[in-house]
């Protein structure tokens, strides 16, 4: 049974988490610093009062607007920062309140990150994905997965991605996978290990190919539209977290 503080206290810290993570949705991409200046309308420059930056109820209260010159606030603003939070009440009701539950939030809120800084932008910065490989060792040797585990869910990530990468490149003469998915496939591996890894890159496939034929409708056929496929890993990573052990187990059933 969910006990009411740990509710109450992850929600909390989501809408908090959540509104960090906007901080570095916006600012990564361009080469920004998280932690200076304070947080400001990145339309006119103006330092934000503290009741700009309660998550969520701000941009109600602006009317989605800064309220000096009138530029529209980020839609996906207040998505986030509901999102983290349930996101984070999901991962407490299938792990409970123990120490695996830390290292499946750290991975959630950098598979949010990612998702939307490559749906915006077509890039996965290193800053995230590099350092969270070796975050994802650290924590899965003292908390999760265990180290080996990690190990070969970096190698069969990063190295499965990097020969299909290769491949598409050989056969159609054009980049498919970019280094960025390596490494963000690197970063799933060493939270996740090697079984979920698979398992998310085979989702990422089938999510990115019904959107594929969803985009193909509606933009007459155009084959050189550009994806992120970052983004779609990072759904099937968040989804992984969800059902991939059942599902994994259901596969071996017939094995």
């Amino acid at each position: 049974m969910s006990d009411p503080f740990y509710v109450v206290l992850l929600l909390l810290s989501g809408l908090g988490v959540g509104s960090f993570l906007n901080v570095c949705i916006h600012r990564l991409p361009r080469g920004e610093s998280i932690a200076f200046p304070s947080s400001h309308c990145p339309d006119c420059g103006r330092t934000l009062d503290w009741c700009e930056t309660v998550p969520v109820l701000s941009f109600l209260w602006l009317g989605g607007r800064c309220r000096t010159c009138q530029g529209s606030i980020r839609f996906y603003y207040p998505v986030i920062e509901l999102l983290t939070p349930l996101l984070f009440l999901l991962q407490y009701g299938q792990h409970g309140w123990q120490s695996l539950l830390i290292v499946r939030l750290v991975f959630v809120s950098g598979m949010l990150v990612l998702f939307m800084i490559d749906l915006n932008h077509r890039i996965l910065p290193n800053v995230i994905t590099v350092p969270g490989v070796c975050l994802g060792l650290v924590l899965s040797h003292v908390y999760g997965i265990g180290f080996s585990s990690a190990v070969l869910g970096v190698a069969s990530g990063a190295g499965l991605s990097l020969l299909i990468a290769q491949l598409y490149v050989w056969i159609r003469r054009e980049e498919g996978l970019g280094m960025g998915d390596v490494k963000m496939l690197g970063m799933i591996g060493a939270f996740l290990g090697w079984q979920s890894t698979l398992l998310t890159l085979f989702l990422a496939s089938l999510f990115g190919s019904l959107i594929g034929l969803v985009v193909l409708a509606f933009r007459y056929g155009d084959r050189r539209y550009p994806l992120p496929f970052g983004s779609f890993l990072a759904v099937a990573a968040i989804v992984t977290t969800f059902i991939g052990e059942p599902l994994i187990v259901w596969y071996r059933s017939f094995l």
